[in-house]
């Protein structure tokens, strides 16, 4: 029996649209392989195109569209273009808006060294070969959302800006349960990242976390401060296989874990919610220095479509095969500029797509 899927695509900005393209022949070519999967694509705007189409980063078009799919798969939003635009003009405003229109509260981020690119990371072959982590970052409450927020005057004259951190229990719980099972389908460790002996938002945090590990005795659960837990992933990776935070704590380790890789232009990740559409985006910019020329990398936009099949349509036989067909063009030697290294064969963004479609017939 074929499984239909509708897809909505928001190409976005940049080199968004050639990623895009080389995503979508391979998910073709999958579905085309597998014989029980069809897709229906829809695009959609989001970002600087929105802006400079009809005047808002996202149009309730766009939001309606991803909200009667199965999955979204976003390239990249954003640019020099719109820098200088108001805050609620940005392109990285409507991403904001994407993930709390579909109430995507659960951000994947995995980091993976890939043998044949172990050189290209900062830190010693030693210390990240190996390395298979997932970051699970809680992405719609914290220091991000939480209100009262601002800028005012104070009765000496001086601007005072400030935030509010804050989390109920219902919202730890819920992002606790998504990294309890995650690490479940992993090694069965779980590491949850707080601030608990300076924040009492921290100290909600690990009480919940802690309670919530009787409902899974299976998973091994470990706490570290996030300062703790920055220089953990760089001085010892491998110790790591889950690890679970809040917003702030969770965008910047996230990157901090990117970056052991050596390649941000390698990495997915993918954002979920109870129920509904999950968001499926490279965790790279729109890098518009590049854009249209041929050079951009398409293969983190490509695992994010493999991402997007294994937790977002449960289909992981085929999240398999394009995981697998991107591992076979790096065996051969093929790179683009980004992440080239002596002796190995560079090529344009299309031209790594069709050895990708080539390594997925093999």
């Amino acid at each position: 029996m074929t499984q239909e899927y509708r897809i909505t695509l928001l190409p976005g900005d940049g080199i968004g649209p050639e990623i895009m393209a080389v995503a979508v022949d391979v998910l073709k070519t999958v579905a085309a392989l597998q014989g029980n999967l069809s897709f229906t694509f829809q695009e959609a705007l989001v970002g600087g195109a929105a802006v400079d189409a009809v005047g808002q980063p996202l149009p309730e078009e766009t939001l309606d569209k991803c909200r009667n799919s199965d999955a979204v798969l976003l390239a990249a939003i954003g640019g020099y273009k719109w820098d200088a635009l108001p805050r609620e003009l940005r392109p990285e405003t409507g991403l904001l808006g994407l993930r709390a229109g579909l109430e995507l509260f659960a951000n994947l981020r995995p980091a993976q060294i890939v043998p044949q690119l172990i050189n290209a990371s900062s830190l010693k072959p030693e210390v990240i070969s190996g390395v298979d982590l997932m970051v699970v970052r809680e992405l719609t409450g914290g220091i991000y959302f939480g209100k009262p927020r601002g800028i005012f005057a104070t009765e000496t004259g001086e601007q005072r800006g400030f935030n509010t951190m804050a989390y109920s229990d219902s919202e730890i719980d819920r992002i606790g349960r998504v990294a309890f099972e995650t690490a479940r389908k992993r090694s069965r460790k779980l590491c949850s990242v707080d601030k608990a002996n300076v924040l009492e938002v921290s100290q909600l945090w690990r009480d919940r976390i802690t309670a919530l590990s009787a409902e899974y005795p299976d998973v091994e659960l470990t706490h570290l401060y996030v300062d703790n837990a920055a220089m953990q992933l760089v001085r010892a990776p491998k110790q790591f296989d889950t690890i679970v935070t809040g917003n702030l704590f969770g965008d910047i380790l996230s990157d901090i874990a990117a970056m052991l890789t050596g390649s941000i232009g390698m990495l997915p990740s993918a954002s979920m919610g109870a129920s509904g559409p999950g968001l499926f985006e490279p965790v790279h910019g729109s890098a518009p220095d590049i854009a249209g020329q041929d050079k951009a990398n398409p293969l983190a936009q490509v695992l994010s479509a493999a991402m997007m099949l294994r937790y977002g349509l449960n289909q992981p036989e085929a999240a398999n095969r394009i995981e697998q067909a991107v591992q076979k063009v790096l065996e051969a030697g093929y790179r683009t500029i980004d992440i080239q290294s002596p002796g190995t064969t560079v090529l344009g963004c299309q031209a790594m797509g069709e050895e990708l479609i080539r390594a997925l017939g093999t």
